[in-house]
């Protein structure tokens, strides 16, 4: 067994003896200790606190100092849409010259747009542009993060995507969740037979997917001109029958019956929220706080922000005693970072989140948004090492403040820092 002495640690970040999913009030108690020490063996937490308790610990031979560094648990992020071909900046510019993200679809762009490309790509190309981003998304703190398909929108392609996210999760060390979203759109052959894709889907590509273990969630892009509420709840009903669980993009762009599906199918997480009634906000803190669902409110900031839409409205979420996660939401046409700090400060600046709150919500709630709450997402002892050391800041408030500034300096997966 090998051990690591953190020392001289600024302030370690989000402590806690035992975890679960932070909902209302709770988001905003963010643990620290000042002038801390942690202990890590092979690849977990042993073991933390104040350098003046500091006994038998120096007698372990591999010390880190951390120089004053902040040191905090690595961001997860709970929806991403890594594995895709090419850009889609023509389509950038389209937006600026004022078309709707819906019109750019209607036409064959969006989604389609990236099906077309992904298509056309082999399963070498997807898995070596993807690993970039995922190292460069490592470097920038994500210790883990959910990764969909849904731009192959065909049995080849689905299938494509979801062997590349297999391919990293064997040869990456962050903590890998995959979603199989093949109802992201209807393929333009599909436009007025959608029963034929959602056929499709359960005959062809789920058996696939469930004997070759290549998901761990079924997702649906409920909303106007995508999929029903209804369509949604047949395509859920396939996978969950096969062990996939739901994660949904739900409310948008409009309010069409998804969270009602969301809560009665007990989704995982309800994803995006961006467009949410008085009736939608009163369903989603009955539902949790009734038990009736345990699921988490995942807010994708950076995408309402590059499509110039209203952000979600996460302090009513919050007050209303829901769970909400933070996540990127990286893909080529309405989110293309997977910069998970300038999700937490956006979080801050524009739908006025504390820092604490925005912290919380990026590492621990984001981790049960991927049912690896007890793994991963804290300072907790037994977790796994993943660690993000700032440069020196003179607070935590300072990380989101210092919104263009990259903070991170070194980036630890497992309990050791990547390159």
């Amino acid at each position: 067994m090998s051990s690591k002495l953190i020392i001289n640690i600024a302030q370690l970040v989000n402590t806690r003896e035992k975890t679960y999913q932070l909902r209302g009030k709770e988001l905003s108690d963010l643990p620290c200790i000042n002038n801390a020490f942690a202990v890590v063996e092979d690849d977990v937490i042993s073991h933390f606190g104040s350098m003046d308790t500091i006994s038998n610990e120096k007698k372990i031979g591999d010390v880190i100092d951390a120089k004053g560094a902040t040191v905090l648990p690595c961001w997860c992020d709970s929806h991403s849409h890594l594995v895709f071909a090419g850009s889609r900046e023509n389509e950038f510019v389209d937006k600026i010259r004022g078309l709707s993200y819906a019109e750019i679809n209607a036409k064959g762009g969006g989604i389609l747009n990236s099906a077309q490309k992904l298509n056309n790509s082999s399963e070498d190309e997807l898995f070596t542009d993807a690993w970039k981003r995922l190292e460069a998304v490592a470097r920038l703190g994500t210790g883990a993060i959910e990764i969909k398909s849904g731009y192959g929108l065909s049995v080849e392609g689905e299938l494509k995507m979801l062997r590349v996210i297999r391919k990293l999760k064997q040869k990456s060390s962050l903590s890998i969740k995959s979603t199989f979203l093949a109802a992201h759109t209807y393929p333009l052959q599909f436009r007025e037979n959608h029963k034929g894709y959602i056929d499709l889907i359960v005959q062809e590509m789920l058996p696939v997917i469930a004997r070759e273990k290549l998901a761990d969630y079924i997702d649906v892009f409920c909303e106007n001109g995508f999929f029903s509420a209804g369509e949604t709840e047949i395509i859920c009903n396939a996978g969950m029958s096969l062990g996939l669980k739901p994660k949904l993009h739900v409310n948008q762009l409009n309010s069409i019956g998804g969270i009602d599906t969301g809560v009665k199918l007990n989704a995982i997480s309800l994803d995006h929220l961006e467009v949410l009634t008085k009736d939608d906000i009163q369903l989603l803190s009955s539902a949790t706080a009734s038990g009736k669902w345990n699921g988490t409110c995942t807010l994708l900031p950076t995408a309402a922000f590059f499509l110039r839409m209203p952000l979600q409205p996460a302090r009513q979420l919050i007050d209303a005693g829901c769970v909400v996660a933070l996540a990127s939401d990286y893909n080529p046409g309405s989110s293309p970072s997977g910069n998970m700090n300038f999700v937490v400060s956006l979080s801050c600046i524009q739908m006025k989140m504390l820092p604490e709150e925005a912290i919380n919500a990026a590492t621990i709630n984001g981790a049960y948004a991927m049912e690896i709450g007890e793994e991963i997402g804290s300072i907790t002892a037994g977790k796994k090492a993943n660690l993000i050391f700032t440069k020196p800041i003179p607070s935590i408030a300072f990380l989101p403040y210092s919104f263009g500034t990259n903070l991170v300096d070194r980036v630890m997966i497992d309990g050791s820092f990547i390159s």
